[in-house]
């Protein structure tokens, strides 16, 4: 295999020579993605008779929607002016037109990133349910907040079908505010701004409270609840009644800004109050939910979920939603004189949520009634909050301030936090990384016994693929070399790879252990999918099924098949990286351990060919089609130690190794191909076998045969043995 380096030497190079041609910047978002997404479309998607699309403006990223030369509507790009995210982190973008009346004459859903979510949903729906929206009037929208129409929820995909309301409804009032459409102007000043008075003292009852407007409560019950279906038209919805005495409590619902320090230090207490402050960060607010009665407004959907999809707050045209990181319980509320409530829930509010506590805001409820096996029929109400004037100051003129400096202390802020949240499953990680480096340090110990290096490692790759890869998702993928390449062209920085603190470890890990092992120490130990295959192949041996050792020679020509896929994915990714990630789907690795399979079927078909032909051919897609495998294993040639041992008859004539090396990583003349081993530490088992090593049955041998020479006496005990005899 040397005399092969030199090809891929010429390869890389051939593929850095390709970035220079193909450009190593992205133009700007405003700059391209609308019109790129108005190419896809036809006039009259976004306005009834429509004929062209006019020039992209200068001062505002929309363009007019033109019919006999005259303007009936402005498309925009939703992504462009709002950044609300679903799942996926990524914004869902959507192309709107508005029209001078402010009415949206058409919405086309173009492109999302929320795959999870929309597991089982066919796009068609998802795409039906957007185009809806056209004919919403967002003047009516702008008086009631954004709550003037009712939403068409898709039961298993309601988080997703929120962002899409919230991103089309704040993006199209920016747009029609900034245009002045439908007599829609920005807000005008509302005199000198306000912050929250941080000097206050003291603490009051619930009554106080309560009275002042510091705690605001809405409160429904069952006959209000039941009318309110029936007001909305849905006869599902109404032949299914909430049963119970009309005047019983459905729910009643209080909330509270608890970052104001009266107010938190009264609803809190003293020390929790503290913990509070001790909890938010610069720029962050939090608020205090109580409730009680038959509906719960946390629901269940966030143990799975990780979302509170039944609440939101709501502040002008900015929405947030809250996920399980930014929750807290609190046992009791301290006030005097408080109620009592069956849940009492602390959210916090995050800094770049553009949330001012001084202006009024409301929480949002969703109601949700089963109408059917699997639907629901939903309704929203509102809790209106305006904390009182007297938790308020006039906010004083800031110091002047380094913008980068304080944009990366708050991408800083945001990745420590996600530190902190995921400390347990950061500690369970290192614990394995330190399981696995005491291993192979002491590999000649653990693999004495053939038996316990088996189970030792059936148990690692069980919790590998079980804890680390589908609960933890923490699978790494050639889409984060990628990403790496790209951060690099346009300026690097940390903030975005720290993000997600364990694949960044597991990064930090697999460099290390290039220098040391090769890339075995991750392909064999810590890769989810290489796990799966492994695991599913021992089942197979077990349950006797054959298995295919495939000739040296053709098992030979297969391996620079996955160095061709990374080459051509590297090069792709220089030109484009959206392409290539769309590429990247040659690794299964999101639909077999993300996505656990939940995907749509040739995506699970295409993972599960390559499982099933693992049945036979051991870590088929490892040995021959990982790009990932690929990509580590041209740096891993650097490695400083050969830590497996050989003696000098491996392969001369002893091919016992090669023979029951699982992933054939042995050359017919001894070498192992650090290219291609896993590091399952099978050869170093062989190495001191008694029963299967040539060389160690002939030192065994020999030893005897020296213990037994007449230089060498029996024993005394054995002597006296055959005295006695």
């Amino acid at each position: 295999m040397r005399t092969r380096l030199p090809v891929w030497v010429t390869l890389v190079v051939l593929a850095i020579m390709l970035a220079g041609t193909a450009g190593l910047a992205v133009p700007p978002a405003h700059a391209a993605d609308l019109p790129r997404f108005l190419g896809k479309l036809a006039p009259e998607d976004l306005a009834p008779g429509a004929t062209a699309f006019g020039a992209l403006r200068e001062d505002l990223p929309v363009a007019p929607v033109l019919k006999e030369g005259e303007t009936v509507a402005y498309a925009f790009l939703t992504s462009d002016f709002v950044g609300t995210t679903g799942y996926s982190g990524k914004p869902i973008h959507v192309v709107a037109a508005i029209s001078p009346d402010a009415v949206l004459t058409g919405v086309r859903l173009v492109k999302h990133s929320e795959p999870i979510v929309l597991i089982g949903i066919p796009d068609a729906r998802m795409r039906a349910l957007t185009e809806g929206y056209a004919g919403l009037d967002l003047k009516a929208e702008a008086a009631a907040g954004g709550s003037a129409h009712d939403l068409d929820i898709i039961s298993g995909a309601t988080v997703t079908v929120m962002v899409i309301d919230d991103s089309i409804v704040r993006a199209g009032l920016r747009v029609a505010r900034a245009l002045g459409l439908g007599g829609l102007a920005p807000a005008a000043a509302q005199g000198p701004k306000r912050e929250l008075d941080m000097g206050v003292e003291g603490s009051s009852d619930w009554k106080t409270l309560a009275g002042d407007g510091s705690i605001r409560t809405l409160s429904l019950d069952i006959g209000q609840v039941n009318q309110a279906f029936e007001a909305a038209g849905d006869p599902r919805a109404t032949a299914r009644p909430e049963q119970g005495e009309p005047s019983e409590t459905f729910i009643e619902l209080a909330a509270a800004l608890i970052s104001a320090p009266e107010v938190g230090r009264s609803l809190l207490g003293a020390q929790e109050y503290r913990n509070l402050i001790d909890w938010l960060q610069e720029g962050e607010q939090a608020i205090l939910v109580m409730g009680r009665g038959r509906y719960s407004f946390k629901g269940s959907g966030y143990v799975r979920g990780g979302i509170f999809d039944r609440i939101q707050l709501i502040q002008g045209d900015r929405s947030v939603r809250f996920f399980d990181r930014q929750h807290r319980r609190l046992g009791e509320i301290a006030a005097p004189g408080a109620p009592s409530f069956t849940e009492i829930d602390i959210f916090k509010i995050p800094a770049d949520a553009g949330f001012d506590p001084a202006e009024p805001w409301r929480l949002q409820l969703l109601v949700q009634r089963a109408v059917g096996a699997v639907e629901k029929s939903f309704l929203t109400f509102d809790l209106d909050y305006r904390l009182p004037e007297r938790h308020l100051v006039p906010l004083q003129a800031p110091a002047a301030v380094d913008q980068p400096a304080e944009e990366a202390a708050a991408k800083a802020a945001l990745w420590q936090r996600i530190w902190r949240e995921r400390q347990i499953q950061i500690g369970g990680l290192l614990a394995m990384l330190t399981i696995l480096t005491g291993a192979f340090f002491f590999q000649r110990h653990v693999t004495r016994n053939a038996s316990v290096l088996f189970w030792f490692r059936m148990t690692f790759l069980t919790v590998t693929l079980v804890w680390l890869g589908w609960y933890a998702n923490a699978q790494l993928s050639v889409v984060n070399l990628m990403a790496l390449g790209g951060a690099l062209r346009e300026g690097f920085t940390w903030d975005a790879f720290l993000l997600d603190p364990l694949v960044f470890i597991l990064w930090c890990s697999v460099a290390a252990a290039l220098i040391f092992w090769g890339r075995g120490a991750y392909c064999g130990w810590l890769c989810p999918f290489g796990a799966l295959q492994e695991l599913t192949n021992r089942v197979a041996r077990w349950l006797k099924v054959p298995q295919i050792e495939l000739p040296w020679g053709l098992h030979e020509r297969l391996w620079p098949i996955k160095y061709i896929i990374f080459l051509g994915l590297f090069g792709l990714s220089l030109a484009s990286i959206p392409l290539a990630e769309q590429y990247a789907e040659v690794e299964p690795f999101k639909t077999a351990i993300i996505l656990k399979f939940q995907r749509a079927w040739p995506f699970v078909l295409f993972a599960a060919v390559l499982l099933v032909i693992g049945l036979f051919i051991e870590r088929f897609y490892c040995r021959y089609l990982c790009p990932l495998g690929a990509a580590l294993a041209i740096p891993a040639r650097i490695r400083m130690f050969d830590w497996l041992k050989r003696y000098h008859e491996c392969g001369h004539p002893c091919q016992t190794c090669r023979n029951e090396c699982p992933v054939q990583a042995i050359h017919p003349t001894g070498e192992i191909n650090p290219n291609e081993c896993v590091n399952c530490l099978h050869c170093q088992v062989l190495y001191q076998s008694e029963t299967k090593c040539p060389v160690v049955i002939r030192q065994l041998k020999r030893r005897e045969a020296i213990a037994r020479s007449p230089a060498n006496p029996a024993p005394k005990s054995e002597t006296k043995e055959k005295a006695h005899v």
